[in-house]
């Protein structure tokens, strides 16, 4: 029996990895594509950080249903899920968990799925932690209201939730202590 690439543990250790290294130097496109051997980003990563002692939602039906019982995780409401799922170019409709004061770390990780990382009408200017200077990331198919909700959501720091886009082979991470500035969106 073959098991696909992205459920062996050497696999999801690398893409946990590349995960991590997104996280350091937010705003940073990280090129999966040699580990995912034909499978998307948002499987890869779900993949690595999912498993039995986790929550994950999916309002906009993006995991299908093989992975889900591969995945592990219990499904929940976005509200309270840990990791969340979601199609970029919807509006956000819900508020993710944001933590508590007591527990931080209980504020919900975003995974966006857009059409493009390093490419589109959408131009962001990336600043805090893990940035020199300022980092410019373009993306396509991210609708603006993600970033003006994040901002909301993380405006009682350390409370909010951290954004990982992803697209068909690539991921870049905006952790809650990264100021982000929309710079450009073209129609």
């Amino acid at each position: 029996m073959n098991i696909e690439a992205i459920w062996q543990a050497q696999t999801q250790q690398a893409l946990f990895r590349e995960m991590l290294e997104a996280m350091a130097r937010p705003g940073t496109v990280r090129d999966l594509a040699h580990h995912l051997e034909g499978a998307n980003a948002l499987r890869g990563l779900l993949a690595t950080l999912m498993d039995g002692s986790t929550t994950l939602a999916d309002p906009h039906g993006l995991v299908h249903d093989a992975d889900r019982v591969l995945l592990q995780a219990a499904l929940d409401m976005p509200e309270r899920a840990r990791f969340v799922a979601v199609d970029g170019e919807r509006a956000p409709d819900f508020q993710p968990a944001l933590g508590t004061l007591a527990s931080p770390e209980l504020g919900a990780t975003l995974v966006i799925v857009v059409d493009a990382l390093d490419a589109g009408s959408l131009t962001l200017d990336l600043t805090g932690p893990g940035v020199e200077s300022v980092k410019r990331l373009a993306c396509a198919g991210l609708h603006p209201d993600w970033i003006a909700a994040r901002e909301e959501w993380n405006a009682d720091f350390p409370l909010g939730v951290d954004l990982i886009l992803v697209d068909k082979t690539k991921l870049a991470a905006m952790p809650r202590t990264t100021r982000i500035n929309v710079l450009a969106e073209v129609h």
